[in-house]
């Protein structure tokens, strides 16, 4: 069907070669907008379903005032967001500190151009794919610490140090994670990814749920999804924003739309995280049993990721913040040994009798 409405635009603009040339690139900007303006509605509307759901576990109410249930609370928080004055500290570096904010959230929305939402549906299918993640993604970490850099602070450059240093050490386990799945698939094509989780002796019998990744890669989904936690700053690892010892951190000196940003960031690295997850380890759009094949993928791919991101909402509820020392101590001596542990393992596997991918 995108092809036929991809063709058929490419008949009307097809009069001389400069509207030939205007339809491709105007196709890409449609393809843009409808993957963006949805993601933007997640992101806005996750802060209201993580406060609804915190105050279910709690035992309180969640935002009920603004709307039915609540659910104009988003709304009401952009347009006070959007009216409130930005203020820059006078010795504050200006074009660096509005650059920061943009610097963090960027990367979180450009990585989905190599997202796949079904078979050959992604806004660039490129072999490459996983590679290309790992390079956007590895830029977000320049958001924070030009933020912090630029304010002018002791907190938030202090903050900003915190926070790159815990985003770079997980990024390693994280990225060792991405290796696993890529020899395992042998391929870096987040499609082909995908598929090869629907081959093998249970996807035959319609369990796929036992095909994918996740099981006989326990350990390393385990690894990615803590690291993802706190490759976001997020509770148990928030320790940029402790308030009894930096405040909010590299955010500090940020109001307005500028603090918003690094907010929106956040969720959105979450989405980004999960569907991450859900394509390597979880089956992407794939069913979990035959007999449910009747429901669309793009269903099961956005049930998936919402699971997984309510998980992030669950570990918030549960654990008590951690020690600076201890989350770097668990990147670096305890995820990264276990990966490398990991990566060996799964390259004897691979060239054993036993392979189970090939």
């Amino acid at each position: 069907m995108i092809d036929a409405i991809y063709n058929f635009g490419l008949g009307l603009f097809a009069g001389n070669w400069w509207t030939a040339i205007t339809w491709p690139v105007l196709w890409i900007l449609i393809k843009i907008v409808v993957v963006v303006l949805p993601l933007m509605g997640a992101v806005a509307y996750l802060t209201l379903w993580e406060r609804k759901l915190l105050g279910w576990m709690q035992v309180r109410h969640g935002p009920n005032r603004v709307g039915p249930m609540g659910l104009l609370q988003p709304i009401a928080d952009a347009v006070k967001l959007l009216t409130k004055e930005i203020i820059r500290p006078t010795a504050a570096s200006k074009g660096l500190f509005f650059l920061g904010p943009l610097l963090a959230i960027m990367p979180a929305l450009a990585a989905w151009v190599v997202i796949p939402f079904g078979p050959e549906v992604a806004l660039s299918n490129v072999n490459a794919g996983l590679l290309l993640v790992m390079a956007i993604t590895s830029i977000e970490v320049y958001g924070v610490i030009i933020a912090g850099w630029a304010s002018n602070s002791k907190y938030a450059f202090l903050g900003a140090l915190r926070a790159s240093a815990q985003m770079v050490s997980y990024e390693i386990a994280m990225g060792f994670c991405f290796l696993v799945v890529l020899m395992v698939a042998g391929s870096m094509n987040l499609t082909e990814i995908v598929m090869s989780q629907g081959r093998g002796q249970f996807a035959d019998m319609g369990l796929g749920v036992l095909s994918w990744n996740w099981l006989p890669l326990l350990p390393i989904f385990i690894v990615y999804l803590i690291s993802g936690v706190a490759e976001t700053n997020r509770h148990p690892f928030d320790v940029v924003e402790g308030e009894a010892e930096i405040v909010a951190g590299h955010m500090v000196e940020y109001s307005g739309m500028g603090f918003a940003t690094f907010f929106l960031a956040e969720y959105a690295s979450m989405w980004l995280v999960s569907i991450l997850a859900v394509t390597m380890f979880l089956g992407g759009w794939l069913s979990p049993f035959a007999a449910l094949d009747f429901i669309p993928g793009w269903i099961w791919l956005g049930l998936k990721t919402f699971l997984v991101v309510s998980m992030f909402i669950w570990i918030r509820a549960t654990f008590p913040r951690f020690r600076y020392d201890q989350i770097m101590r668990l990147g670096w001596k305890i995820f990264i040994p276990v990966t490398l542990v990991w990566l060996v393992l799964v390259g004897f596997w691979l060239f054993s009798p036993w392979n189970i991918w090939h």
